[in-house]
């Protein structure tokens, strides 16, 4: 029906669409490092045209041992603190970035569920560490984000819900 307005904008930017262009228009590239998203993450940024601009890598370190031969994860941080930790997300970004030699490195840790959650780190815990390497020197950023419930678009752009207490879609 023409004529009519909406509240609907005709077309919504992805978050991998946006984060692409603002690499390619400043010059600055990526690598990735995924141990909760299993290689989402890479799947995602990759799907855009034009993605081998700016991405250089993705790794899939799910195991310890991967983290520790893939990206320099030091052996005490693990012991010390767990997988599914602040110091962790920020080595594995540093590692990612710094293997890769790209501007930004990007890394995902946490619990996925249903099971291996504990009181401390329970199901749903996230961290998400990103590591910066500019002309004055390097900054890395961990954000942690408790259980909660997480929203996110699948291949088949169906929104899902997951109720990271319990793992479960709905």
């Amino acid at each position: 029906m023409s004529g009519m307005s909406s509240d609907q904008p005709d077309e919504i930017e992805l978050i991998e669409e946006a984060v692409g262009a603002r690499l390619r228009d400043r010059g600055e590239t990526l690598a990735v490092a995924e141990s909760l998203t299993g290689g989402l993450v890479c799947s995602r940024l990759t799907d855009i045209p034009g993605a081998s601009d700016y991405f250089d890598r993705g790794v899939v370190a799910y195991s310890n041992a991967a983290k520790q031969t893939d990206l320099g994860v030091s052996r005490e941080a693990l012991d010390a603190d767990g997988a599914v930790s602040e110091s962790v997300a920020g080595e594995m970004a540093r590692g990612v970035r710094d293997t890769a030699q790209t501007t930004w490195g990007v890394s995902t840790t946490g619990i996925a569920g249903p099971t291996g959650g504990t009181e401390e780190k329970p199901v749903g815990l996230v961290y998400i560490g990103v590591a910066y390497a500019g002309p004055v020197g390097e900054r890395i950023v961990v954000h942690s984000r408790r259980p909660t419930r997480l929203r996110w678009q699948p291949a088949g752009n169906h929104p899902t819900e997951c109720d990271t207490g319990t793992g479960r879609a709905r």
